[in-house]
């Protein structure tokens, strides 16, 4: 309980009894981030497709990211963040290595299915090709031919190309722009590795609602079962409050106790790019007042003459 006239801190902590340990972080880009945390039973429990729930600190708001890598031996969990938001971007400024966050809960969710394809397509869109390599990674561990498709806007933004060559047989690294590998989005990666391999037995899909949709209909006309990460707006991650409502096949599932992964040829995706939207005023409205928060704490010689740039966090950050 705080004592009178205190408040919680609005800062990631540095003490050892303030929460978990940033170990490691690196920056991918002026957006994209990733911290490495100190979290042992976490890291011995979580597998390919399953997230966490995050509090930066005490008076922060809790946001689910999806585990991106785990190193069993380290006792890590590896997550890669977006500064998109009032949240996450709070974070990035924040975050450091040798702070503490304030609350990690999980791992969360149905851990994704390691079928018994025999050649599978892993593809990433974006910041989806973080959360899809555990499972590349997986599929190559059980034996299987893995295919990655890896799609960002321009050769700027390409993170983990290693990783992936590192456990795929083939990779297919596609860029908007062109400025690396094969011209435009993961979908026209997806048509090439089909082309090449009709016995290809399963597609696993990771990115943003518009890429995801895009690359189920790429598989549709070929029947090869499609499987897709869902991350509608979430709260409690534990199907209590209904904020994760999504439609599958014409039913309600929840994505943090049904999901995250749904069969994509199923999802209601037009739903599901509703319900994104729908708070969209209340997050912008966030933002816009942390943005003037963080302007006031400008030093004033320096305030004159700068602008704090933040990211339009509704425009389709695609990659895919």
């Amino acid at each position: 309980m705080e004592a009178p006239g205190t408040r919680a801190s609005t800062m990631p902590g540095t003490r050892k009894d303030s929460g978990f340990e940033i170990v490691a972080r690196e920056d991918f880009s002026d957006v994209t981030f990733l911290l490495e945390i100190r979290h042992p039973l976490m890291a011995k429990a979580a597998q390919p497709g399953q997230f966490v729930i995050v509090m930066s600190h005490a008076e922060g708001e809790r946001i689910p990211l999806t585990i991106a890598d785990f190193d069993r031996g380290k006792g890590t969990i590896t997550l890669v963040i977006q500064a998109v938001g009032k949240t996450t971007r709070e974070m990035q400024q924040q975050c450091k290595v040798g702070s503490w966050l304030h609350a990690l809960v999980g791992p969360m969710g149905v851990p994704s299915h390691v079928s018994g394809a025999k050649k599978v397509v892993c593809v990433g869109g974006g910041l989806g090709v973080a959360p899809v390599f555990p499972q590349a990674r997986a599929f190559k561990e059980a034996g299987a031919y893995v295919i990655g498709v890896i799609g960002f806007r321009n050769w700027k933004l390409i993170f983990w190309e290693d990783k992936f060559r590192n456990c795929c047989d083939e990779l297919i690294v596609c860029t908007d722009d062109g400025s690396v590998g094969l011209r435009g989005p993961v979908t026209e990666g997806i048509k090439r590795a089909i082309a090449k391999h009709p016995d290809i037995g399963e597609v696993i899909a990771i990115g943003p609602p518009v890429m995801m949709k895009a690359c189920a209909e790429a598989t549709r006309s070929h029947k090869i079962k499609t499987v897709v990460s869902l991350n509608p707006v979430m709260v409690d991650g534990t199907g209590m409050c209904g904020g994760c409502r999504v439609r599958v096949g014409g039913e309600v599932k929840f994505a943090c106790v049904d999901g995250p992964d749904f069969d994509g040829h199923q999802v209601d995706f037009e739903d599901l790019t509703t319900r994104l939207k729908r708070f969209a005023a209340e997050e912008k409205s966030a933002l816009e007042r942390w943005s003037e928060s963080c302007r006031m704490k400008i030093p004033p010689e320096r305030a004159a003459g700068e602008t704090l740039e933040l990211p339009d966090p509704f425009e389709e950050v695609r990659g895919g």
